[in-house]
């Protein structure tokens, strides 16, 4: 059965802000965890525009982290099976991303973000039919949580602890209850996740565990956007799209592979974003 849940985040972010918080944010996360065999290979990262999303930037990237796959999934594919393609729509406020996996080739997982000035209150922002909201799940995230489970340990976790953060920057923060009430800026990331794994004896509880996956990534992502923005506030859209490309060319180098953007510098301007 297809499992379609709705994530929903709020941030004590502007809409635009939070565009250049999380492409640092992707940027930082990407560099650390990637090392001479595993990580994230850039193969394509460029402009589109077409007649669906309109114009944006399109990536798509080979996932290869197969030391964070369960010891239970083993047990249908070896490690080495588990690599991950996906490819992003970014035409930010809003994104798709499809993620497959050339091992199993009926697995489909589908990301549908848009981002709105508000604090989580929208009903239906991806327009979906009477009989998706009849299966459709939401879940309110807060990012000054501090609870952890397996998939917070799989995943990594910054323990940024937002309760008790304050930006030096803007003055922003702690976090305390009821603080999506409160703030001012604030904007909602809304991410539904829909997936399907057609596979007898172990679809079910890989696509529950995917889902929980996700939902730990959302939470530790998220935390890291607001907790870093002492790093990326005031950075430019340009800028940020320099340092992207660097990045990009950065990571393919330490997995081996031919850099999509050639570029002989050091990467100086973002020695914030640490290597493992």
């Amino acid at each position: 059965m297809v499992q379609m849940k709705e994530f929903r985040i709020v941030m004590p972010l502007s809409v635009e802000e939070f565009q250049i918080a999380q492409m640092y944010m992707i940027m930082k996360m990407q560099q650390q965890s990637t090392t001479g065999t595993e990580g994230v290979e850039i193969v394509e990262n460029r402009p589109f525009e077409d007649d669906v999303y309109g114009k944006g930037q399109y990536t798509l990237k080979i996932y290869r982290l197969q030391s964070k796959a369960p010891t239970w999934l083993t047990k249908f594919a070896p490690a080495d099976a588990l690599v991950m393609q996906e490819e992003a729509w970014n035409a930010y406020p809003k994104c798709k991303s499809v993620v497959k996996c050339p091992y199993f080739t009926r697995f489909i997982l589908t990301i549908d973000t848009v981002h709105k000035d508000d604090n989580g209150q929208s009903e239906n922002v991806h327009g979906l039919t009477e009989e998706q909201l009849a299966v459709r799940q939401v879940e309110t995230i807060d990012i000054a949580s501090t609870v952890n489970d397996y998939w917070s340990y799989i995943i990594g976790s910054s323990n940024i602890d937002l309760s008790q953060f304050q930006s030096a920057r803007t003055g922003r923060g702690p976090l305390t209850d009821g603080w999506q009430g409160q703030c001012d800026p604030v904007s909602t990331a809304y991410k539904l996740v829909t997936i399907d794994a057609p596979y007898w004896g172990f679809g079910s509880r890989l696509e529950q565990a995917l889902v929980a996956g996700e939902r730990a990534l959302f939470l530790e992502s998220h935390r890291n956007c607001f907790g870093w923005i002492d790093e990326w506030f005031g950075l430019s859209m340009d800028k940020m799209r320099e340092l992207e490309k660097q990045s990009d060319s950065s990571l393919n180098k330490k997995l081996g592979r031919p850099c999509a953007i050639e570029d002989n510098e050091e990467l100086d301007e973002i020695r914030t974003i640490p290597s493992c």
